[in-house]
């Protein structure tokens, strides 16, 4: 992505971004034009152009940003913290809220993976791999130390993630339990596979 100088041109890149993620999450990255984009952040369509050169690399910036955010974001919430159970309980915590917070981002992350360029999607998987890899060697420490009782390290993993990242379809903040109750369910759900 090219950007342009000066303090406006960072804030219109990010409100192009902003616009991005509300526009592929509500119709899909293919349906989106860049006229639509430009038209929502007040710009002439010609006018992206000083900010994103493709489509592509908008979708691409978008999942990216995700990626990278989310793989700091679990490190520093598992900083400091030795005991692979506490790690796995701060991790599943950690990956809850995330997931929350950032439906869009995720969403888009998940579903529009397959409208990436052979390129940008094998850095994004890489990625992908980075942080599934983060659970894995929670695991790994946990059965090492005979905490955990683990058949297969990745495919547990893989299953902990997908049941914990289901949360965005269904979650609602205006539901009739907490965050705290459902960090809570999940974490003992999760526990109660993996203990011995």
């Amino acid at each position: 992505m090219s950007r342009t100088a000066g303090s406006s041109g960072k804030k219109t890149l990010a409100a192009i971004r902003e616009a991005g993620l509300d526009l592929i999450h509500e119709r899909g990255f293919e349906a989106v034009s860049l006229r639509q984009l430009a038209a929502r952040v007040s710009l002439q369509p010609g006018s992206l152009y000083n900010h994103i050169e493709t489509k592509q690399d908008l979708l691409f910036d978008l999942i990216h940003n995700h990626m990278v955010t989310l793989l700091q974001s679990v490190d520093a919430a598992l900083d400091g913290i030795e005991d692979p159970l506490a790690q796995l309980e701060a991790f599943i915590a950690f990956h809850l809220t995330y997931h929350i917070e950032r439906k869009r981002e995720v969403f888009i992350g998940s579903s529009e993976l397959r409208s990436l360029d052979p390129k940008n999607r094998k850095k994004i998987v890489a990625l992908r791999r980075t942080y599934e890899e983060r659970l894995c060697d929670i695991l790994e420490r946990g059965a090492a130390k005979r905490l955990f009782k683990i058949d297969d390290i990745p495919v547990s993993a893989y299953a902990i993630l997908a049941m914990l990242t289901g949360i965005c379809t269904w979650y609602d903040a205006k539901g009739r339990i907490d965050r705290k109750t459902l960090i809570d369910i999940h974490t003992r759900l999760v526990l109660q596979g993996v203990l011995k």
